[in-house]
């Protein structure tokens, strides 16, 4: 792995060259490859609008609807194309609450739910705007972060509410409450029947895919940590400094960077925020789950 190499390097050098770095750097691109499919779950509570959405996106009545929670028992994985671009659209199971998840065939659904969300590259959330967000929601919202994968919300019949500014700052107050992990996850309200922003959402859906593609020069990133460092120094650990040497990023999907320190472990929690939440601003990574860890490189007379 390239981050990798550039930690074997570091072991013989005390100094990084960034600007021979950001030479090399210079031609990398977003790893997305808009020629394979892009993989969309859409996950929610039970009759929450999920088969509806999916038949109005495709113009037919491909997938089961009615007024009963339940229809849709297996995941159904679609093929469809928009725009341009290839699109696979997984509608699935409604999800409700464990405890009532009792009969076998259910508990196989939820399943299938669950691997849905793991192999996906966004999840829309489906929410209806008559109980947006409840506990079941936010629930479901925390795994699909927690998998690291991208979100987008979508609040369903959104033409059925009378008080629209009351119930959107409903929502946003309980995002921030219980998703404070993640900000700034795409909210986007819509109405599967009458089509009402669907064009909003799949906007949404592109565009967190390509946040959750992103990628950070290393060269950026170490005159961005050289800067952060400076503007707020770690805490000192038995008056010493404890010096940020180094960071990349050593993934995308989602974007995962490694910071290398004098004495990780003492590197305190609310500092990391600090940077984790630095990053985001600084290269505008919004709405996505951010994978951050503290390592130290290794000591050559260790042994």
């Amino acid at each position: 792995m390239a981050w990798q190499r550039e930690l074997d390097a570091l072991e013989e050098a005390d100094e990084i060259d960034l600007d021979a770095m950001e030479a090399e750097e210079e031609e990398i691109k977003n790893e997305v490859d808009t020629s394979k499919p892009l993989l969309v779950a859409i996950v929610g509570r039970p009759n929450a609008g999920k088969s509806t959405l999916v038949n109005t996106l495709l113009g037919e009545e491909r997938m089961m609807t009615g007024p009963e929670p339940g229809i849709t028992r297996d995941a159904v994985h679609v093929e469809w194309e928009h725009e341009g671009r290839k699109y696979r659209l997984v509608d699935t199971a409604g999800m409700r609450k464990k405890a009532k998840v009792q009969e076998k065939l259910e508990q196989m659904s939820v399943h299938e739910s669950l691997r849905a969300i793991r192999l996906a590259n966004v999840v829309i959330l489906m929410t209806d705007a008559q109980s947006p967000m409840d506990k079941q929601d936010l629930q479901i919202a925390d795994l699909v972060i927690r998998e690291g994968r991208s979100l987008v919300i979508a609040v369903n019949k959104w033409d059925l509410v009378e008080d629209k500014a009351k119930r959107l700052a409903e929502i946003e107050d309980k995002l921030k409450r219980s998703l404070n992990q993640v900000k700034d996850v795409p909210v986007i309200t819509i109405s599967a029947v009458t089509r009402q922003r669907l064009g909003k959402l799949l906007q949404a859906v592109v565009g967190i895919y390509d946040t959750w593609n992103a990628r950070v020069s290393t060269a950026k990133l170490n005159r961005w940590l050289n800067y952060a460092t400076q503007k707020k120094p770690a805490p000192l650990v038995e008056g010493r400094s404890n010096r940020l040497r180094y960071i990349t990023q050593a993934k995308t999907r989602p974007p995962t960077f490694v910071v290398w320190a004098s004495r990780p472990t003492e590197l305190p929690e609310s500092y990391k925020r600090y940077l984790m939440n630095s990053l985001r601003e600084d290269f505008n990574i919004p709405g996505v789950p951010i994978r951050f860890y503290v390592r130290t490189s290794k000591n050559p007379f260790a042994e």
